[in-house]
């Protein structure tokens, strides 16, 4: 029986239960595998690692681990500049997209809200959620580390918040998108970009204090829902204050 000692640093050791983490971890093995099936089946799904150095020396997820190998597996750095050349996660997008996975209507809703282009249906299959990430080029959202571990899956986040406005400041911050907020321009239900509508083209669907009280409206042209400033637009505010204060 061969033997390789794995050991995960920073944040991927929430992956590990606690008596693994920050700690060389010994794996026993007959035939030799690739690093990324070792690292998936400690738990630590391929789309959360940035660098793997076997010895000291960066390889990538095809590396054929070997007896006695030293594996260190290593998120991304956020302060440290590492070389383009042995880094594993894919270059950012020019602009951030998603796929949500049925589990997170309540974060796609907030993703939208902040403008962010978001695919969500409640029925998509795991291998939809797989193959909208890499035909449309999106970041495929889940707290399902299997979903993550699919090989053909390059771009995905893992979340570690369950409450979906916790999951939404994570996201934030993780990914550096402050500055890409562009607040209601997106339809919370379908993602779809609205556009400014004459009061008088939508007065019929209007209530009588809606119509009274205010002048601004926006139509969403795929599901033809109805947006104006009124006290949700103000609760929105707030929410998108708590979770920009905490990016």
């Amino acid at each position: 029986m061969k033997r390789a000692d794995v050991r995960f640093y920073a944040q991927l050791n929430d992956f590990l239960p606690p008596e693994k983490r920050a700690q060389n971890i010994t794996c026993s093995f007959d035939v030799s595998g690739s690093v990324k099936d070792m690292i998936e089946s400690l738990g630590v799904p391929h789309t959360e690692v940035d660098l793997i150095l076997a010895n000291g020396e960066p390889v990538d997820f095809f590396y054929r681990v070997h007896e006695g190998d030293r594996i260190s597996v290593y998120p991304e750095f956020q302060c440290i500049e590492i070389s383009p050349h042995v880094r594993l996660l894919p270059q950012p997008l020019p602009e951030a997209r998603f796929v949500a996975d049925t589990h997170l209507g309540r974060l796609a809703a907030y993703l939208r809200m902040l403008g962010f282009d978001t695919l969500y249906r409640n029925d998509y299959a795991d291998e939809d959620l797989a193959r909208l990430s890499v035909d449309e080029e999106r970041i495929l959202l889940t707290r399902d580390r299997g979903l993550l571990m699919r090989t053909v899956v390059t771009r995905g986040s893992y979340l570690r918040a369950t409450e979906p406005a916790r999951q939404l400041a994570e996201l934030l911050q993780r990914l550096h998108l402050a500055r890409a907020i562009t607040p209601f321009r997106r339809c919370m239900h379908c993602n779809a970009v609205l556009r400014p509508v004459p009061k008088e083209a939508i007065s019929d669907r209007l209530l009588p204090q809606t119509r009274r009280h205010f002048n601004e409206f926006y139509n969403c042209p795929q599901c033809g829902r109805i947006y104006w400033k009124g006290s949700h637009y103000r609760r929105m505010l707030r929410l998108i204050e708590s979770v920009t204060g905490s990016s």
